[in-house]
């Protein structure tokens, strides 16, 4: 069985170096027939090219420890540093080549030292491949080795841009000619001996070195380029390094076998769980791979982004769906800080009232982001100049725009805010995304900036139509509930029809106790009607308020709160005397159903507290409680929309009307809540004086216009 393999493997080493010997052969004869390539270095290639050709040749004839394969390898070696020469008189260093001279020459010489000792061994009868002749072969090929990679890094290195597109294929060819050789002496050297293996599959080098040659001899060869994605070259450099830790690791164990004597056996099992327990701790950590990926990005491509890969994974994030899928808000905010590997991310939207609210968060349940979360000024410079601010450098004052407005506190003062995208749609900014630092922070540069932008533009559109679907669906639903009301109308309008003919009967038999007594139960069973209907009605009546007049808001929250004394959770912790512009009715209603939502989101122990203050221009009325809270999204989207109740039974317009209500009033509602901790609502009324001296402006420029 044996005999049989090595038989086999004789056989495919013998085919690798024929199919060596045939590629040099037949790249060098397209060479010469190829004269506008490789100008004067044509002609040092091709020699390379033969003598390589030659050597594989008789290592497939005679073997390589045949004397005849290690006096042609050295002459190949010549002939490639020879070629060497040449390539630095076409990339134009040929009069800048004097500390180059005495390597080249010293590396030459090498070569030749080592082709004598061939030739002394093989005159005094003694085999190359003894322990004596293979460490000596194997240390002057070290040397060549080292030294032709070394020049062939400077020939590279040193080049100029537009000759490395023409020295990059025969440079390249060089190394892998060269790096396999250090590698066949290095395992050689240690082994004391020729690696077999290694020694069948050397004639492959041929194959590799004519094959890169002729790559550069194409026409076309400066547009040749190197593209593999970036998840390819991030995972194929995370697979060298690993095998480079794996041979880092036998290589330290097999030392300890040698010089741990009686402990080595222990030393290397503790070595092995030591280094395991190591890589363990590293490869999980983002930030490590953040670094790796950033440094392989910044020095292997020319852009940073795969931007294929980038535009199908961002609308793959937007796209998905199910019940169990989040928030367009929260999709939203993860497809851009997938783009920078954000670790979390707010989303910021303008309001009904055009000031710009937290619409949702990602992963960031710390920051405390303000109810006016952004300053009109601010608002106003990114719709306008549609830039990514770079809060890292607006911090240090090294941003290049010199059109950046300053920030609100809330976002400079968080360190973990780090970009902020506009959402522009239209030239009208619809939203901004806040981005938290990723776990290896860098620099954001022109690339990040440009792809940002664009996804932002593509998630406003996003935004934009489906806020248009939700008005629509809403339009929807008020024209179901004005279809409803005309049912309402008609039963009112039969009723108003029974109440005419009634009146117009009782004029002719109002002395008929008969009629009399029908008519009685007449009216009372239309005002049963009538009741029903208004009891029905009453919380969906008609918000414009024609008149306000001044009002004691202290004395309506203390009349509001007494009517839930049998309630002792609802108290009244702070009443100022405040004075307000606003109709009774309206504000007794809203506080009603403020108070009555508090209750209904609490526990029977959860207190609710209710302040009646001012600030110099509104009257403020807080209503605090500690139950069970709402997200941001449910403020956003369902709190005060019609129609959507979480009440089995409700119509869930209580919250809408109580808002439209303050906005007639002149007023704000505001709302800040946390899930788990409470919500506090917040009316905000202007004070008479101030009202009177707002309406008195309002006059003026009526008449002004």
């Amino acid at each position: 069985m044996e005999t049989g393999a090595s038989s086999l493997w004789l056989n495919l080493a013998t085919f690798i170096w024929v199919a060596g010997a045939i590629s040099c052969t037949t790249t060098a004869g397209w060479l010469v027939a190829t004269p506008r390539r490789y100008g004067s270095a044509r002609v040092s290639l091709g020699i390379a090219l033969t003598l390589t050709a030659t050597w594989t040749l008789s290592g497939a004839l005679y073997g390589l420890g045949s004397t005849t394969a290690y006096i042609l390898d050295s002459a190949r070696n010549l002939a490639c540093l020879f070629a060497l020469f040449r390539l630095f008189a076409l990339a134009g260093r040929d009069m800048a080549m004097v500390p180059i001279r005495p390597m080249l020459g010293a590396v030459a010489f090498v070569e030749f030292l080592n082709a004598a000792a061939i030739v002394v061994l093989a005159a005094q009868g003694q085999s190359v491949n003894g322990t004596v002749g293979f460490h000596s072969l194997a240390t002057f090929g070290l040397l060549v080795a080292i030294g032709g990679l070394v020049l062939v890094h400077n020939l590279f290195g040193g080049a100029v841009p537009q000759a490395r597109l023409m020295l990059r294929w025969p440079a390249l060819a060089l190394t892998v000619m060269w790096g396999f050789d250090l590698t066949y002496y290095v395992i050689g050297y240690l082994a004391g001996s020729a690696p077999v293996v290694l020694d069948g599959l050397r004639g492959g080098i041929g194959v590799a070195f004519a094959a890169l040659i002729a790559l550069g001899a194409r026409d076309d060869s400066e547009q040749l380029r190197l593209r593999p994605s970036h998840s390819a070259a991030f995972q194929s450099l995370s697979l060298l390094l690993i095998g480079g830790y794996v041979v880092s690791l036998a290589a330290i164990a097999q030392w300890l076998a040698f010089a741990g004597g009686d402990f080595s056996a222990q030393m290397q099992v503790g070595l092995i769980a030591v280094a395991v327990v190591s890589l363990l701790a590293i490869l999980p950590s983002r930030r490590l791979r953040g670094w790796l990926r950033v440094s392989l990005t910044k020095h292997l491509f020319q852009h940073r982004y795969d931007y294929r890969a980038e535009w199908l994974r961002f609308t793959g994030t937007i796209g998905q769906g199910g019940s169990a899928a989040a928030s367009l808000e929260e999709r939203a905010i993860r497809a851009l800080a997938d783009i920078t590997e954000s670790t979390a991310g707010l989303l910021l939207v303008s309001g009904d009232e055009g000031k710009f609210e937290l619409a949702a968060r990602w992963q960031w349940p710390t920051a405390d982001v303000p109810a006016d979360a952004l300053p009109p000024a601010t608002v106003r410079a990114f719709e306008h100049h549609a830039f990514v601010a770079d809060l890292d450098a607006i911090r240090t004052g090294s941003h290049h725009s010199a059109k950046v407005p300053p920030m609100p506190e809330w976002l400079i003062g968080d360190p973990r805010a780090w970009a902020v995208v506009p959402l522009l749609h239209f030239e009208r900014l619809v939203g901004m995304v806040v981005l938290a630092r990723p776990a290896y922070a860098r620099a954001l540069d022109w690339e990040d900036f440009d792809l940002l932008r664009v996804a932002g533009r593509q998630l406003a559109s996003y935004l934009a139509e489906n806020n248009g679907q939700k008005a629509l669906a809403e339009a929807s639903r008020f024209d179901d509930f004005h279809r409803r009301i005309a049912f309402v109308m008609h039963d009112i309008k039969n009723l108003a029809s029974q109440l005419g003919l009634l009146a117009r009967n009782a004029e002719l038999h109002a002395e008929n106790p008969a009629f009399r007594a029908d008519m009685l139960v007449t009216l009372r069973n239309s005002a049963d009607k009538l009741n029903a209907l208004l009891a029905r009605l009453s919380r969906y009546g008609s918000t414009s308020i024609q008149t306000l007049a001044p009002l004691r808001a202290d004395a309506v929250t203390r009349s509001v709160v007494a009517q839930f004394r049998d309630h002792l959770q609802v108290s009244l912790v702070e009443c100022d005397p405040c004075e307000v512009a606003a109709n009774p009715e309206s504000l007794e209603q809203v506080l009603l159903h403020l108070i009555q939502n508090a209750l209904d989101a609490s526990g029977p122990d959860s207190p609710i507290f209710v302040r009646v203050t001012h600030d110099g221009i509104y009257g403020i009325i807080e209503i605090v409680d500690s139950g069970a809270g709402m997200s941001t999204e449910f403020i956003r989207s369902r709190l005060f929309k019609p129609f959507d109740s979480t009440k089995a039974g409700g119509f869930g317009i209580g919250a809408y009307e109580a808002r439209e209500l303050v906005r007639a009033m002149k007023g704000r509602l505001d709302v800040e809540s946390r899930e788990g901790l409470g919500t506090r609502f917040t009316i905000r009324l202007p004070l008479a004086a101030a009202a009177q001296m707002m309406k008195s402006l309002e006059d003026t420029d009526k008449k002004v216009a």
